[in-house]
């Protein structure tokens, strides 16, 4: 998660050769650069600010924060400072003399469990923090037709509806502008236009080769709807 600092305060049987052992190959750098100090005091005497883990409650224990609340926090603290994680002993985790040291605490929620295992609560709290310091990833956004290929677009929709009598002939720019307003909250792809303008060549195609329909401009049922929509 990209947290390369580890702290490690008067471990039983500290072995190096046997943690390198253990660790993948992409840790070994944080195995082999991890500090052992024999007090918690002198451990975190070069952080600024220090967030506590806990799984208990109490009258030292009352304000207890999410991990992504303080992930959150940590983002905007850590850039002018030293921030610390504090986690406890697997068997007993931190003690009230411990979290005198820190500035916050933080439970992770859990459905039914007291606490997590060590290894467990460390992976959520790094996580929450990775994903706080991270931008948010940018929606692609795929092309867009220009407004010169929907003007061409609308241009052809008008003389193609106008063709089967969809379009009011009197005033045909007015009931396009409902299909103007539709389609620009669609935001059309280029692709998309080549579509619309695909149907209607075979609109035209299909009046070419049919003959041209009945002479008939009462308005179909869309615009009559329409009609009696915007005349308030």
């Amino acid at each position: 998660m990209g947290i390369g600092r580890l702290v490690v305060v008067d471990p039983p049987d500290c072995d190096l050769t046997r943690i390198l052992k253990m660790a993948t190959h992409v840790a070994e750098d944080v195995v082999a650069d991890m500090e052992v100090l024999d007090t918690l005091r002198d451990a975190l005497a070069p952080f600024q600010y220090i967030v506590g883990t806990t799984a208990r409650v109490g009258s030292q224990r009352q304000t207890l924060k999410s991990p992504r609340k303080v992930a959150q926090e940590l983002a905007a603290i850590s850039q002018n400072n030293q921030v610390a994680l504090l986690f406890g002993p697997e068997d007993r985790g931190l003690s009230n003399r411990d979290l005198r040291y820190c500035h916050s605490l933080v439970t992770i929620p859990t459905a039914n469990f007291a606490s997590l295992n060590l290894a467990q609560a460390v992976m959520v709290m790094a996580y929450e923090v990775f994903l706080a310091g991270t931008p948010e990833p940018m929606p692609r956004v795929p092309r867009l037709a220009s407004s010169y290929e929907l003007e061409g677009m609308y241009d052809h929709l008008k003389s193609a509806l106008a063709r089967i009598h969809f379009l009011n002939p009197e005033n045909p720019d007015y009931w396009l502008n409902s299909i103007r307003r539709f389609a620009n909250r669609l935001g059309l792809q280029a692709r998309e236009v080549k579509t619309i303008r695909g149907i209607c060549r075979q609109i035209d195609w299909a009046c070419s080769t049919r003959g041209p329909l009945p002479d008939d401009h009462s308005n179909p049922t869309p615009v009559a709807a329409d009609r009696s929509e915007n005349s308030g």
